[in-house]
């Protein structure tokens, strides 16, 4: 088998932290006059001035995904980069205890990830949705994920296979 390397959408970050801040600046200007204390245009007010720090923090703070499934190594490797430096993490696939597809939202707006609970009893999700990779608002490209790792996990590795002469 071959590695399995998935890398988030910058694009979509990119956009939504653009969408944020733009959708704030348009509250903010179109509600500036109607502000009350009591009415719903102060709400929107304060919206408009939350949404563009959201937009920022999101733009800053956003980066790269990449993890790489390497079945010859048996483990999973993920590297985060973004405008402050990079993180790695390395995960043995003798270490995760179980996969499983999780979610959060509310019924129908679900956004789904890959979500594995390690023998030490940590959670870790591997693709998270600030991230915006593909699929993951759809539940059966998260399973297909969930499959595939299930897969890679259970093949025995090139440096654990014995040597015969």
């Amino acid at each position: 088998m071959e590695a399995w390397i998935s890398q988030n959408n910058r694009a979509k970050q990119t956009w939504f932290a653009l969408g944020c801040a733009a959708i704030g600046l348009v509250l903010i200007v179109s509600c500036r006059h109607l502000v009350r204390v009591d009415t719903g245009s102060f709400a929107g007010f304060l919206l408009g001035l939350l949404l563009p720090f959201v937009g920022i923090l999101a733009f800053v703070a956003g980066g790269k995904r990449t993890i790489v499934v390497d079945p010859k190594t048996r483990r999973i490797v993920i590297e985060e980069t973004n405008r402050f430096g990079t993180k790695r993490r390395s995960i043995e696939f003798s270490n995760i205890a179980d996969t499983h597809v999780g979610y959060i939202g509310k019924n129908p707006t679900y956004v789904y990830c890959l979500a594995l609970k390690l023998r030490n009893g940590e959670r870790y999700s591997l693709f998270p949705p600030g991230y915006f990779f593909d699929g993951g608002s759809d539940r059966s490209s998260m399973e297909r994920r969930q499959l595939r790792l299930e897969e890679y996990l259970s093949q025995p590795g090139e440096m654990h296979r014995a040597v015969r002469p």
